[in-house]
Parts: structure tokens; sequence; C-alpha cells
């Protein structure tokens, strides 16, 4: 019995000390395992671990970018950059969302139903008002609310308010360009994107490190402008004047230097503020210099009159038969202001003879009048650098009816934009050489080191440098003797035309008999132009003849800019901008 038990009991011994060894085993087997594990961890992955670390506890989140400034040509700020405060909010760490939302109406524009209902967002981060004032920060800052903060981004500003808007545009709240030049040059404008880091405390709050509040990040190109500050203002306010004293719907007055197509100054009424976009509409923020055609009427004249004389039709002195002042036309019947019987050419221009010029037109013929309208660059684009530009609208002549041809003669059945128009003229201008129109002179990088350089461009040239001058005394006559006395400027010889439009009632489809448009559109000094300037006054109460509400606006503006420009008048020596820059298809002009 004794011996039988011995030998079980070494049996079980013998088991049990198997049994533990191989647990050990099992044991060191695992202890190796994770100490594999922790190396590899530790080693190989702990790149990837601290980024997994950090992910737990950071949140990168992006930021409005440091746009490029835009300055005049002698530099002077149209937009910068602003810093301004963000409201954001750590949902996860706020208890009593609804309280919190009521706290933040007494400070912020936002609805206490869509606050609650962001704060109730199973979110670390969300935003509870972008660019917020100063005022409201502190007030913000006041109130202490748990959970919620303010980060430093930047803003568009525009010191000068409505000067230049529709040219300049807005940004959006992202700092990307919705309009103008801001949307034309946001690929320059548009700084590096930033960033700034939200970490996250021992409680799971999401802060952010005082050092990070204002990131740093490279602002985009600066953009300089062939607009002057003061000529543009100087446009502005004679536009302002001419628009209340004729309790007119709106205005334009565009002025270019023509013999390199710079635009100096683009008004536009109405008008808005870029800062403050949410108060204007679109109707306000549209930029009609480029947008919106419109019916030249007389205007059209100049680029008529270049036409004829071209094609050797005619000469300044040239009899023509206006009869008793009336035309019949398919079925309508074209008047003059008054009597002429035979008068020159010359003298057609001066009164603006309907009843010449129509007769003239159908001696040019209608495939001869449409070649000169598109030579000068009605029917297309102008090419300037800026969004959004109509082609206005000339229709080819196998759309024409009977009465076409003669209502171009009297700037009808054409639709222009204003840049077109006084690109045209400026050819006249310019010794026969149209120019494509530009408002951006120079790009910079945020070192202030020039990365682009606008030259001007030749587009092409339509008449004659001969013609041109013909033409140009003409215009002078215009102002010196017929409808364009009041454009006249003391000391300088003026070339312009007026016109008077009527508009179409959009109800009727026919002309009104009381909607029109009074412009003029002309250049300075005559024998050395420095200055062309087309003003639009749409829809004036009371009369609305282009030599009665227009001409007056071009002197103001032509006086006031001449003597900023320090442009001597008459004969007197004056500095004439180099033309050696100029560009046709790679082709140097010969100037004489």
């Amino acid at each position: 019995m004794n011996r039988s038990f011995t030998k079980k009991e070494s049996k079980s011994a013998g088991e049990g000390t198997g049994r533990r060894a191989f647990i050990a085993l099992c044991f060191l087997f695992g202890f190796v395992i994770l100490f594999l594990r922790f190396g590899y961890l530790q080693v190989l992955q702990a790149d990837t671990m601290k980024l997994k670390a950090r992910q737990q506890h950071e949140k990168p989140i992006t930021l409005a970018s440091n746009r490029g400034a835009i300055v005049d040509r002698q530099g002077k700020p149209l937009a910068l950059n602003l810093d301004v405060s963000s409201v954001y909010a750590t949902p996860s760490s706020i208890d009593d969302p609804a309280g919190v939302a009521r706290q933040l109406t007494q400070v912020l524009d936002v609805p206490r139903e869509s606050l609650e209902q962001r704060l109730r967002a199973k979110r670390d981060f969300v935003w509870i008002q972008r660019k917020i004032e100063d005022a409201q920060v502190e007030r913000l800052t006041d109130l202490d609310v748990p959970g919620v903060d303010v980060v430093v981004e930047s803003r568009r500003f525009y010191p000068k308010g409505t000067l230049l808007a529709h040219v300049l545009g807005f940004a959006g709240i992202d700092s990307q360009g919705l309009e103008g030049l801001e949307n034309g040059y946001d690929e320059h404008l548009r700084g590096q994107v930033r960033q700034v880091v939200l970490q996250q405390d021992a409680l799971g709050r999401i802060i952010i490190p005082e050092s990070r509040r204002k990131p740093q990040a490279l602002s985009g190109h600066a953009i300089s402008l062939t607009i002057d500050e003061v000529i543009q203002y100087i446009a502005e306010q004679a536009l302002d004047q001419a628009v209340k004293a004729t309790k007119a719907r709106g205005g334009a007055v565009l002025v270019m230097a023509p013999k390199t197509g710079q635009m100096l100054a683009w008004a536009l009424r109405p008008t808005f503020d870029p800062n403050h976009i949410p108060q204007a509409s679109p109707e306000q923020w549209r930029n009609r210099g480029v947008t919106d055609p419109y019916e030249p009427g007389s205007t059209l004249k100049v680029v008529l009159a270049a036409a004829a004389l071209e094609l050797n039709r005619v000469k300044p002195d040239t009899m023509l038969y206006a009869g008793d002042g009336e035309i019949p036309i398919s079925g309508t019947v074209i008047h003059d202001h008054e009597k002429a019987g035979w008068v020159t050419f010359r003298e057609a221009v001066q009164r603006s003879s309907n009843v010449a010029f129509v007769k003239m037109t159908w001696d040019l013929g209608k495939e001869q009048v449409y070649q000169f309208l598109r030579t000068f660059g009605f029917g297309e684009k102008t090419g300037i650098d800026l969004p959004g530009e109509s082609i206005g609208i000339l229709r080819h002549p196998d759309q024409w009816s009977l009465r076409t041809l003669p209502s171009l003669a009297i700037g009808q059945e054409i639709a222009v934009t204003p840049l077109q128009l006084l690109t045209a003229v400026s050819a006249i201008a310019n010794e026969g050489w149209l120019m494509r129109p530009f408002l951006v002179r120079e790009i910079s990088d945020h070192q202030g080191r020039s990365v682009w350089e606008h030259v001007p461009h030749i587009r092409r040239r339509p008449i004659s440098a001969e013609t041109a001058q013909t033409v140009t005394e003409l215009l002078v006559n215009v102002v010196e003797r017929g409808t364009g006395k009041r454009a006249a400027v003391p000391g300088y010889r003026v070339a312009g035309k007026t016109g008077t439009a009527q508009k179409v009632d959009p109800e009727t489809g026919t002309y009104s008999s009381t909607k029109f448009v009074g412009s003029f559109v002309g250049f300075v000094p005559a024998e050395d132009p420095q200055l062309a300037i087309l003003v639009v006054i749409d829809e004036p109460q009371g009369p609305a003849w282009g030599g009665v509400v227009a001409a007056p606006v071009f002197r103001k503006v032509a006086e006031q800019a001449l003597r900023y420009l320090s442009v001597a008048p008459g004969d007197e020596p004056r500095t004439v901008a180099s033309r050696s820059r100029h560009v046709l298809d790679g082709y140097q002009p010969n100037w004489e």
C-alpha cells in the first residue's frame, strides 16, 4: 500500500513540475513578445506614436491668409489687412450649452438658437463668429464664458471706404477674392495658408498657447495700380455733384492715359463700401464700366467720322445736305435739333447733325461701317484686367434690318460699355493706335521685389495718324463752337463729342420719351493728349443733353487733373510719357 502511494505521489509531483514549467515558459514567451512589441513601438514606430499622441491632444485649424496690399500708382494704400479676433468654442467642455448661448447673444450677432445648436455639437471645436469688432472682444473677455475663446485672424480693410470700390472689389470671410481686382488677381494676392494649433489640457479643454494666438505666414503679392488716388477723388467728387444736381439714377467717369492705356480713374455711381458688404447689394457693386453696355448715341459719331475720313469719302469741307432737319427711315423719322440745309462735314460734326450722318453712313455701306466698328474694338472685349467684361452688342450685317444702318449713324442698335467707347476715342488721341486698357502696373513679392510689370500693348491701328489729326480738329471745333462748349478748359484745347441717347423701355421694348443717357467723351490737350475722359450721366431729371449734364463734369475733372499733373497749358513745353515700351505682337512700332 505504501509503495503504491509513493508511486502516485511521485507521478503527481512530476506533473505539477511540468505544469509550472509550461506556465513559466508561457510567461517568458509573453514577456518576450511584449518586450519586442515595446521595442518595436519605441524604436521603429516612435515617430508614428508621437504623431498619434499629438493628434489626440492637438487640433490644427486654418485661418484667413494675409493678402497682399493693393496700392495706387504713388504707393498709397487702397486695400490692406488688419488683425481681427474670431470666436470659437469647445462644445466638449461646455456643460450648459443653453446658458452659454444666452450669454453669447449679449455680445455677438448670432441668433441664440443657432448658437445653442453649435454648442451642442459633438465636436472639440466650432466657430461661433468670425472677425468681430474690438468692442465685442472686450465684452466677451469681461463675461469670461467657459469653453469660449478667441483667436486672431486677418481681415481685409479698405482705408478709403467707397473710393475705387468697383475696381477693387472685395474679399470674403476666408480672405478669398470675390469681386473686382480682388477676384481677378486672387492667385497673386492670396497669401500662404495660416494654421494655428489648438491644444487639449489635462481636463480635455481646448486652448491656444499664447505664443500661437497670432500665427505668422507670408503675405501674398502686392499689386500697384495705374490708378491715381488724387485723380480718382477728383472724378468721384465731380460725379457725385453731377448725380445729385441732376437727380440722376447713376453715372460714370473714366479717365485714361490714351498713349499707354493706363486707367487713371474709375468712378461709378451708385457705389458701396467694401468694408460693409452685408449692407450692399449686387446692384450696387456691379462694375458697370465693363459689365453694362448702353447705346452711346451721338458719341459714336466720332468713330463714324473717322471711318468716312479714312476711306476718303469726305473731307472737313465736303458739303452735305441736312435739309429741313428730318429724314424718313423705314416707317420712322430721324430728326435734327434744328434745320440746317447745306452744311460742311465739319459743321455736321459740330452740330451733331443726325440727318447728315445718316446720309454719310448710307454712303459708307453696312460692310464698311461694321468693319470699322469692329476695328475700333466694338463687339469684343477690350482685354482689361478685370473679371466680367462684356463684349457689348454689335450684330453682324446679316442680321441687320433696313433701319440698322441709319440707326447706327445716331448711336442706336449698338450697345457699348463705357470702357469700349473711351478706348475707341483714345485711339483718335493716340495717332490712330488702339491700346489695351489696364489697371495693374506692377506686382511685387512680400519683400518688395518686382515679379511682373505691365508693358503697354497696342491692339491694332484702325486709322492713320493723318486721319486721327483731322478728327481731332473736328472735335476741337465741337468744343469751341458746337454742342460741347461747356467742356472747354481755359488755357487748353479740348477735343470732344457730346451724346444724348434715349433708353429702351423694358416693358414696351420701345425708346422711352422720358429716360435718357447724357454723355461726353474727349481728350486734352488736343495737340498732345495726356487725358482721355468719358462722362456718362444715367437718367438725369430735367435737361438730359450731354452738352448740359456731362460736359461740365468733363471740364471739372480735366481742369483739376491737368493742374495736379502739372501739364502746362497752351504751347508751353510739357513732358510726354515714353512710348518706347509699347508692344504690337513682337513688333516695335516706329514712333515719329
